[in-house]
């Protein structure tokens, strides 16, 4: 583990740690500020490419039960600014958290990334089955798309949080 890197240093996604992170079935939780003022945190699937972030939503449905496009859309597109926190259970606990810029790009039906994401969360035989029964006429998704502007991880082994408070 690379101690040298402070934190909010991007080379920290570099690090075999990050990278653990970033490839695990782990869910991300997005920070956003919802359109009342209000913090919120989501839980939800991500795909890194490498340089980005992307958490494919849904938009439209209606043959697979979507009834509206998810409310965090209208909160990203009002306040861009999001954290994302993507971290381990165990003890002692694993944690990235990356800051950045929400954008939101619409695509007709599934993002590639959700496909991505059903395989790694599900396992190929049961993504498969959620695919098919949602590429659907209709269908359309949101890709949220958050390129790092800051990243911090913390270890609890060599890696700490700051002795005034926070990572950063």
């Amino acid at each position: 583990m690379r101690t040298d890197l402070p934190q909010g240093d991007l080379r920290l996604l570099e690090t075999a740690q990050a990278r653990e992170l970033l490839n695990a079935a782990l869910y991300a939780r997005l920070g956003v500020v919802w359109t009342d003022g209000t913090p919120r945190v989501i839980p939800t699937w991500f795909h890194w490419t490498g340089t980005d972030v992307v958490m494919p939503t849904f938009v439209a449905g209606p043959k697979a039960g979507v009834r509206h496009p998810a409310r965090r859309l209208a909160a990203l597109r009002a306040s861009p600014d999001v954290a994302i926190s993507i971290g381990t259970d165990g003890v002692p606990p694993l944690a990235l958290s990356i800051r950045g810029r929400a954008v939101v790009h619409e695509v007709d039906g599934l993002a590639d990334e959700y496909v991505l994401c059903a395989e790694r969360y599900l396992g190929e035989e049961a993504a498969a089955a959620l695919v098919d029964s949602m590429r659907q006429p209709g269908t359309r998704q949101a890709r949220i798309v958050v390129r790092p502007s800051w990243a911090g991880l913390l270890d609890f082994r060599t890696r700490f949080p700051s002795p005034l408070g926070g990572v950063g």
